[in-house]
């Protein structure tokens, strides 16, 4: 399978041979159950004080009474303690000995980070998920396109090869989130466009664009190739980053 690779001008540099990690077979379920791992490493372990809702001197009445068998409070008869009384325990409180990671096999997870790299040059794939391009995938730039250090460069060698559109698109989906988490530091929710791999160095110069994700071939990961556990991202790649690639 073979790739253009353009210049920064948008002309075509040369023709290249793709590395084998493109002809891999699209597992979605594999993808998803990478992600799903992949995530499950961010969740933060938490529960409930021990003794919340039972601080108190409550005792039951006993039998004989014409009442329920449950704790109340001294001079009175309102309930406590109980998890059906105000101000009583949670009956199933979180706990911080539960396990949150979920595990994944290792070579579960290598077939899942080589088919959503195959899946990034599914045009057909990359259409379901919305993105906006011309031309044909992958996009694969000269390694010159790692030693731009001004977006405008960057979005010039975009505009070139026909796929800032797919920026523009994101820029406009950007919306205020419905429910608490906008109070808590999440308040914008906005769909992601180009996915840009280098091969040394993050290209710092693209990260303020709209939904774009920057990464070295190093750091790349099943997330950034499938956001939402949905694969066909598009994704703009160097020579370099390429041949690194092979390697993985």
């Amino acid at each position: 399978m073979k790739a253009q690779v353009k210049s920064i001008d948008g002309g075509v540099a040369k023709d290249i041979e793709l590395p084998a990690i493109f002809s891999e077979d699209y597992r979605p379920d594999l993808i998803k159950k990478a992600v799903m791992a992949l995530q499950s490493t961010r969740r933060q372990p938490h529960g409930t004080y021990p003794y919340a809702g039972i601080c108190s001197s409550a005792v039951g009445w006993g039998s004989g009474r014409g009442s329920s068998h449950v704790p109340r409070i001294r001079n009175g008869s309102r309930a406590a303690k109980v998890p059906q009384a105000k101000g009583g325990r949670e009956a199933h409180p979180p706990k911080v000995e539960k396990v949150l990671t979920k595990e994944i096999n290792q070579k579960e997870k290598q077939k899942a980070f080589r088919s959503a790299v195959a899946a990034s040059i599914s045009a057909e794939l990359l259409k379901s998920r919305g993105h906006v391009f011309e031309g044909a995938v992958p996009v694969v730039f000269e390694d010159k396109f790692e030693t731009l250090a001004q977006t405008k460069d960057v979005i010039s060698a975009l505009t070139a090869i026909g796929v800032y559109n797919d920026i523009e698109r994101a820029k406009d989906s950007r919306k205020v989130k419905a429910g608490r988490g906008k109070m808590r530091g999440r308040r914008f929710k906005q769909r992601k466009s180009l996915l840009i791999v280098t091969a040394d160095k993050p290209l710092t110069a693209a990260r303020n664009l709209s939904g774009v994700d920057v990464v070295t071939v190093d750091q790349l990961n099943v997330e950034h190739l499938a956001p939402g556990m949905q694969a066909g991202r598009l994704t703009v790649w160097t020579e370099a980053a390429l041949t690194r690639l092979e390697g993985r």
